[in-house]
């Protein structure tokens, strides 16, 4: 896949710097995108407060709502504004999911709040300095194309599975011992709900937009089902899942009372450097920054090649346009969340549904970015777009995602077993790491034992014990811990 070549020349300053004509975009494209973008991972601003504020550290302290809502918001907005203008790379960031779990019920639960979150900003030190001395990048080339291919279709069924959770269309069996399987359909292999019903209309309204290629299509189809699920809300006052099982998940969209809030920021700088390796120990601290610098190492690689493959925008070894200014700014997000306690910011698959409504450049980021920001005042209009909404986008852009699977040689079973392990234990898994994983460790062995060494990149071996250790990471911190 390649990038898309220039058709004319730019009209101004502001155009040659983010390339908007150079890759085929315009102004309006990009705007959709960043608005398509900010809509579908604006949930992060309610999820990560309630996750982080949900654990205790070892002292008993929780942190506050409010600065977690604002700090989520000022990090994320600054982030993904700073990737616009240095990457030039339509690719949002946030507080990382999975990680900001790991860091309230793992981590803070061993030292201090801010012993906990200093460990976050020595690892986005670490992975700074790995792309600094280029290595992070060396390993990124050291992939196969086709294995990055397979890892941009496993993001499109991740982001689809995320989608049909977050919107209800997908439930968790609730004691999956007593069944054969361990999700089922709508609550008891049964649509009931009025959010259920919301999101499959508005799944539909989207993709009859999307066939017929209308014009923002994905925003169209937020915005519309947006409108429905206030009327319905209006109508029927199913309230929150947390109290009505048959209820929306997370935001209830009802128009606010109060539409502007002053932002808490008073967890800025409350992070502890040295405190964790003198309480926990070095050890202990030793393997929360391994379990960390892993995660947020391989989901961001997995991403980036995720959004430049929906945006066709990957060159013929499978690397997007400044692939090392992506990274480090991957790595100063990830430092930064520590320093503002709000958990590592790390890139978000959610971008592909901005890249999937025409953005191709930098400036996205700014109206995403732009947004964020402004989320820190107007909190309460951030909660009216329900995950049942959002979650539209998602299915979209998993099924344009998809289509890449045609690109990998489904005879050559060395290459083709790893990439059926990187495109399904990542949705099924939940976790991208845990994809790029299975993938590179079966690449290294079938292909040693097929007598084809020579086609493995030397840094692969490494690569590949450190996802062993990664994925023994269980045992391994039941013997440290």
């Amino acid at each position: 896949m390649s990038s898309v070549v220039e058709t004319s020349a730019p009209r101004n300053g502001f155009d040659r710097f983010f390339e908007i004509t150079k890759r085929g975009s315009t102004l309006s494209r990009e705007i959709r995108g960043g608005f398509v973008t900010f809509f579908t991972m604006a949930y992060i601003v309610v999820l990560n407060p309630l996750i982080l504020a949900g654990g205790a550290d070892q002292t008993g302290a929780h942190l506050p709502l409010a600065a977690l809502a604002a700090g989520t918001a000022l990090v994320a907005g600054v982030m993904t504004i700073l990737m616009g203008v240095v990457a030039r790379f339509p690719l949002a960031l946030a507080a990382g999911l999975g990680v900001n779990a790991l860091v309230a019920y793992e981590i803070a639960p061993q030292m201090t709040w801010a012993d906990a979150m200093g460990l976050v900003v020595i690892e986005g030190v670490l992975i700074g300095i790995l792309v600094l001395t280029g290595l992070r990048t060396a390993v990124f080339k050291a992939v196969p194309t086709q294995l990055k291919t397979a890892i941009g279709v496993g993001i499109g069924l991740f982001l689809m599975i995320i989608g049909l959770v977050d919107s209800g269309f997908v439930h968790r069996v609730p004691d999956a011992s007593n069944t054969t399987v361990p999700v089922e359909l709508g609550l008891g292999g049964k649509l009931l709900t009025w959010p259920t019903l919301v999101f499959a209309l508005g799944l539909l309204f989207t993709l009859v937009l999307f066939v017929r290629k209308v014009k923002g299509a994905i925003l169209i189809g937020i915005l519309g089902t947006t409108v429905l699920a206030i009327v319905v809300e209006a109508i029927a006052g199913v309230g929150s899942v947390v109290k009505n099982p048959h209820g929306w998940s997370l935001n209830v969209p009802t128009m606010p009372e109060k539409v502007v809030g002053s932002p808490d920021l008073s967890l800025l700088g409350q992070f502890n450097l040295l405190g964790s390796w003198q309480d926990a120990g070095w050890l202990v601290a030793l393997m929360f920054v391994f379990t960390l610098l892993v995660a947020d190492f391989f989901d961001t690689m997995g991403t980036m090649v995720a959004v430049g493959q929906e945006g066709e925008m990957l060159d013929a070894e499978g690397m997007p346009p400044r692939t090392k200014e992506i990274l480090l700014v991957d790595s100063i997000a990830a430092a930064a969340g520590g320093a503002a306690s709000v958990s590592s910011n790390t890139s978000f698959v959610e971008s592909a549904s901005g890249v999937g409504e025409g953005a191709r450049t930098g400036v996205a980021n700014l109206v995403t970015g732009g947004l964020f920001l402004v989320a820190m005042f107007f909190s309460p209009l951030v909660q009216v777009v329900p995950f049942e909404a959002a979650s539209t986008a998602l299915v979209v852009v998993g099924f344009l995602m998809m289509t890449a699977v045609r690109q990998i040689d489904w005879t050559d079973w060395s290459i083709a077993v790893p990439a059926f392990l990187t495109i399904t234990i990542m949705p099924f898994t939940y976790s991208i790491s845990n994809g790029i994983g299975a993938g590179i460790i079966s690449y290294v062995v079938l292909k040693a034992a097929t007598g084809r060494a020579r086609e493995i990149h030397p840094i692969l071996y490494g690569v590949a014990v450190l996802f062993v250790l990664y994925f023994c990471r269980g045992p391994l911190e039941s013997w440290v811990l």
